[in-house]
């Protein structure tokens, strides 16, 4: 397409998830999160225009409200007059599904707004991004970073070159998980374990140890997921299964390429509706 410029905006996974506690409005996280090369397409070009233009397109692009995070972050900057009245048309090739806790939508903001930072289309401090992308949603900062990080429980973010990929079999069954809908069942808060990050918590060994808590929750509310979950987990040479974010999407996790695909073809033949797909972390 001609003039327009390219990003690629990724899926986020949560390897772990610990829910430590709750303030007036959300509750406490940490969390060992990294990034897979499936990605979003967003093009994105100036225009001469009154009003900025949004425009889904691919698979998962149905039931994308008119407010939606990339519509959130336009109004912010417009209204903190940040982008000094240059209106962008901006079209999302959307290959990540919703409501799987993949972090489609706030990743999309994300890199949107990472995108004016690089071009000095937008300055601005980093106190002043931090409020903006909470304005958005939650998981909108993580996506500022892009690369493997852990969340602690006081919401700082520690950032990680981890070399070494991890292979991943995506599953998503043929329903969403509302994020409101499995936090408002959280019931019990666990003490915090990531408080001192080391590059240690992305190896296999350490993770295998570990949990989402949010899984069980979205287990007893969807007994599909449960099927899912021990299907995957009887696979060949699967290291271990896990929930990301809120769900609906579970992650089976393997130490090559190889397995993965050879793990992918027999979930497609036992889940047919069921959305399905490697990718590995970057």
């Amino acid at each position: 397409m001609i003039n327009y410029l390219k990003i690629k905006s990724h899926a986020k996974i949560n390897l772990a998830l610990n829910v430590v506690g709750k303030n007036s409005s959300l509750h406490k996280i940490e969390s060992i999160i990294s990034f897979l090369d499936l990605h979003d397409e967003i093009l994105i070009k100036r225009i001469k225009n009154k009003k900025h233009k949004i425009k889904f397109t691919g698979k998962f692009s149905n039931n994308i409200r008119p407010n939606n995070t990339i519509s959130k972050l336009l109004k912010i900057i417009d209204k903190k007059k940040l982008l000094k009245d240059i209106k962008f048309e901006i079209i999302i090739k959307k290959n990540i599904p919703s409501e799987a806790g993949l972090g489609g939508g706030s990743m999309n903001a994300a890199d949107i707004l990472k995108f004016f930072i690089k071009k000095k289309l937008v300055i601005i401090p980093q106190k002043k991004i931090c409020a903006i992308t909470r304005l958005i949603g939650s998981d909108v900062i993580l996506g500022m970073h892009s690369k493997s990080l852990v969340l602690k429980s006081n919401n700082s973010i520690t950032d990680f070159f981890v070399k070494k990929h991890i292979y991943t079999l995506v599953v998503k069954p043929s329903f969403g998980c509302s994020t409101k809908n499995i936090y408002s069942k959280v019931e019990n808060f666990r003490k915090a374990k990531l408080n001192r990050p080391t590059k240690r918590m992305f190896s296999l060994e350490f993770l295998k140890k570990m949990n989402n808590d949010l899984e069980l929750i979205a287990l007893n509310k969807y007994p599909k997921l449960n099927i899912l979950k021990k299907f995957l987990e009887k696979l060949s040479k699967v290291e271990f299964v896990r929930m990301t974010g809120s769900g609906s999407a579970i992650i089976a996790y393997f130490k090559s390429d190889k397995m993965c695909k050879e793990a992918e073809k027999k979930v497609k033949k036992q889940f047919k509706n069921y959305w399905c797909k490697t990718a590995k972390t970057i």
